[in-house]
């Protein structure tokens, strides 16, 4: 039987952000296993046959120089981004002869590094976008310009401070809510690697998060459109906040239910169509509208969906159903500004979902641990827990790519171009 390549590599991801605050694409960190040879053409093809067009576009990354040789080498119009750091251009003549013969086949290759030391634009440049990080005078500079084109919106361009922010390339390593307005509002950045999730939750601090507006008008129109149950609990299953307000509503008094409901399904099956939009109608009026806040949610929902995937091994649809929960309620501490335990103390939840999240035990702790690192594209973290709790390599890739195959990219939110 011939050995599949994910069984050679440890992989990581981190999402980029589009001007929509929607998923626009995800860098693909790829690291060999130790004293393992990557295929590179076998890897190119195996997520070639993998992917789909409205899956989110890949960015791959290379942690290795002989890897990314390879994938330039084999790397061509058909194949994903390729990312391409700069520093090792300087250090490596070879390597800069393969990006130019890469770029001839049609390769998008991705130049990584500062914005001061980004190759000039002109014609014959053999590098289709950049990946640009800013040093902290270079931010505070952006800073300048962002504040006075905001009081000064109708002045002339000339007029602007000059920003070391350029359109049309993705941006990393972006600290603050501020600069993510400037970057793609302002300056027309293609997209974010990468969120401050930190500093946006700061603009909120002190307050329980209300949830998104654009989830709580997608269930109303789906209740209007009579939608099956199915896609009613799918949209709402993407609003952390509004899933656990909701949880808290079938579990209340006010139901006079014997039982408790410890599943989104079981709770929409409980309250039915009419009380639910009674209910989504007054959660209206309060609803969140910030659109920085939905890159955090959805940061959310792909964990929860690794979680997913991580532990899919024939279980049954109520253990998946938790499994889920486990994941999306994970940070609800982070929205909500109390302790996690004593948030999900609230609800006839699992034993396992208060265990993996509060005393980091049980059951369900390694796939919230290993969801949490590959998020953070820490392949070294990654492969530390992998042995840890003696998972497959090639079935936790598998979930990975499986996970991200799942999301859906609007043409008009993708990086593709």
């Amino acid at each position: 039987m011939v050995q599949s390549v994910l069984g050679s590599i440890t992989l990581g991801y981190r999402p980029l952000w589009g001007r929509n605050r929607e998923l626009a694409g995800v860098q693909l960190r790829v690291a060999p296993e130790p004293a393992m040879p990557v295929d590179a053409p076998h890897l190119l093809r195996t997520l070639d046959e993998l992917w789909s067009a409205d899956a989110p576009p890949l960015l791959l990354s290379a942690e290795t120089p002989a890897l990314l040789a390879g994938l330039l080498e084999h790397g061509d119009a058909q194949s994903p981004q390729i990312e391409v750091s700069g520093d090792w251009l300087e250090a490596d003549a070879g390597l800069q002869t393969r990006v130019v013969q890469a770029h001839r086949r049609g390769l998008r290759v991705i130049w990584r590094g500062d914005v001061r030391h980004m190759p000039p634009p002109a014609p014959d440049r053999p590098v289709h976008r950049c990946l640009l990080s800013l040093q902290p005078e270079d931010a505070a500079a952006a800073l300048q310009a962002a504040l006075q084109q905001k009081r000064q919106p109708n002045a002339p361009s000339t007029a602007f401070l000059r920003s070391p922010v350029q359109p049309g390339h993705y941006y990393e390593n972006i600290a603050s809510a501020a600069l993510i307005d400037h970057c793609l509002d302002q300056k027309h950045g293609l997209a974010l690697l990468g969120w401050p999730d930190d500093d946006v939750l700061y603009g909120h601090r002190g307050r329980e998060l209300a949830p998104a507006r654009s989830i709580i008008e997608r269930l109303l129109r789906a209740i209007g459109q009579d939608q099956s149950m199915d896609v009613i609990e799918d949209i709402l299953s993407e609003e952390p906040i509004l899933s656990y307000r909701f949880l808290t509503l079938t579990n209340s008094a006010a139901l006079g239910l014997r039982t408790g409901i410890d599943s989104l399904r079981r709770g929409l099956m409980m309250m039915g169509y009419t009380q639910l939009e009674k209910w989504l109608v007054g959660q209206l009026p309060h609803a969140g509208t910030d659109l920085n806040l939905q890159p955090v949610r959805q940061g959310m929902v792909l964990r929860a969906r690794l979680m997913e995937h991580i532990l899919d091994a024939g279980i049954e649809e109520d253990l998946r159903r938790e499994v889920y929960l486990c994941g999306l309620f994970s940070q609800l501490d982070v929205l909500m500004n109390e302790p996690l335990g004593t948030i999900l103390h609230r609800l006839p939840l699992s034993d396992r979902i208060y265990a993996a999240n509060v005393t980091q035990s049980g059951p369900y702790q390694p796939a919230l641990d290993l969801a949490r690192a590959m998020d953070s594209a820490d392949t070294a973290t990654v492969r530390a827990l992998r042995h840890a709790h003696e998972l497959d390599t090639e079935d936790l890739n598998r979930a990975l790519l499986h996970t991200l195959l799942s999301q859906h990219v609007p043409a008009n939110a993708a990086t593709r171009t």
